[in-house]
């Protein structure tokens, strides 16, 4: 079986490193907001070319914490899209806010900003574009129309780290960058973790309190917060990985370029588009494809594992049945929930793999063909 994804190699290149420095933590007796957490921060705002980076418990709480620190609550509206995981929605529920979603473009998978400006309400609060698949957005339309109606713009950025838009790195284009480093990600620890990346010196302090149960001074609390705090073994794992994700970033592009070499002359599916001026991460390699879901069936059988990223849009989700909406709201991302499929994509696998993965499409095509 070819998998969708394989950790076991990036581990086994790095294993002295991580297990000498997972025993230095354990060992400090400081587990939490310690030095390894000092260190990741410093660098991840470097590396991202922003003045702040905080380390938090998840992706999902990244999200979250941006819209507290931003006052986002009852009674607002957060526009973003329904062709993402769940996490981006659950953190505009979470602080009481309306989920306004746009369609996507059907050749990106991204927002869409097309429609944009006549989903914006007197409620509306933020625009919360998501870098899905390691895809920059095109933000500029976005960012344009966020400062003409006053708006905030928080970025998901859970599957792109690294990636670019006109030479600056995701999450710091918006007010607020979210990240996660959920052991799948490109940069992932050993369980859960997440970033917020930010220029903005109240935020930075506001999120800073927030990820502390609303403290900024100990036992004394400002405001109701999360505990939200990335661990120092996690912190310390991602600071032994950290300084290889360009390069491994870079194979997944070979990866994805050798991939669309390969289903070059295969008409019936679609390979990833990227936008112009952007440099793409390459999260998922996520093609479309006809009769997708005995694709899929077909690939397991033959021993590649293919995933669906994602089989339900969110607004058609059971979780949001009570806001009313229905089907045809968004046509391109319930189109695209039918058709996406994502290949084995990490930076160790081999031609070979990828080879068989290619002819494993091709066959399998052939033969739901003969069947139709």
């Amino acid at each position: 079986m070819i998998p969708i994804l394989d950790l076991g190699p990036q581990y086994a290149e790095l294993k002295t490193d991580i297990e000498r420095e997972v025993l230095k933590v354990l060992s400090s007796g400081q587990y939490i907001l310690g030095e390894n957490v000092k260190k990741l921060e410093k660098d991840f705002a470097k590396y991202n070319g922003v003045s702040h980076a905080l380390g938090v418990a998840s992706g999902t709480d990244a999200l979250h914490l941006a819209l507290r620190a931003l006052d986002i609550g009852s009674g607002d509206e957060v526009i973003t899209v329904s062709f993402t995981f769940i996490a981006t929605v659950e953190a505009i529920s979470y602080v009481g806010a309306t989920p306004v979603f746009v369609d996507i473009n059907p050749d990106t998978f991204n927002f869409d900003p097309k429609e944009l400006e006549k989903k914006i309400t007197s409620k509306t609060k933020a625009i919360m574009p998501v870098h899905l698949y390691g895809q920059p957005v095109d933000m500029t339309p976005i960012l344009e129309i966020a400062k003409k109606y006053n708006l905030y713009v928080v970025e998901d950025c859970a599957q792109a780290i690294g990636a670019t838009y006109k030479g600056k790195k995701v999450g710091s284009l918006g007010d607020i960058g979210c990240f996660s480093f959920f052991p799948t990600k490109n940069l992932g620890t050993f369980g859960d973790g997440g970033m917020v990346t930010t220029n903005s010196d109240y935020l930075a302090e506001r999120m800073t309190s927030l990820r502390n149960h609303g403290s900024k001074v100990r036992y004394y609390h400002d405001e109701v917060g999360l505990n939200s705090r990335l661990d120092e073994i996690h912190a310390a794992i991602l600071n032994v990985k950290f300084p290889h994700i360009d390069k491994w970033n870079s194979k997944r592009r070979e990866v994805a370029y050798y991939y669309n070499e390969l289903f070059k002359d295969v008409e019936e599916i679609q390979t990833p588009k990227e936008i112009e001026d952007a440099y793409c991460v390459y999260h998922q390699y996520t093609i479309k494809a006809p009769v997708r879901d005995q694709l899929v069936d077909s690939l397991r059988q033959k021993g590649v594992m293919a995933m669906i990223y994602y089989p339900v849009p969110i607004h058609l989700q059971a979780a949001y049945k009570n806001f009313g909406f229905t089907e045809g709201l968004l046509p391109n991302t319930e189109k695209c929930t039918t058709q996406v499929l994502s290949l084995p994509m990490f930076p160790e696998i081999t031609r070979e793999q990828q080879r068989q993965v290619a002819e494993a499409v091709k066959s399998s095509l052939i033969e739901l063909s003969a069947k139709a």
